[in-house]
């Protein structure tokens, strides 16, 4: 299990997950925006975009 051996140096950052990705709950839809712009890899790209729609009130 390579994902916990370095525990003992790594920092708790609540923003992180234990592997070390973003976690997208707590941004508002500017730091989302911010980080899509950012952001290359197509798969970070869509959790990304799905996180906004999340956000983005529903027009009816």
């Amino acid at each position: 299990m390579a994902v916990g051996q370095n525990q003992r140096n790594r920092k708790n950052d609540p923003m992180l997950t234990k592997t070390g990705k973003a976690r997208l709950g707590p941004l508002n839809l500017a730091q989302l925006n911010k980080m899509l712009e950012a952001s290359t890899k197509p798969k970070d790209k869509n959790k990304i975009q799905r996180a906004i729609k999340k956000l983005s009130p529903v027009a009816a």
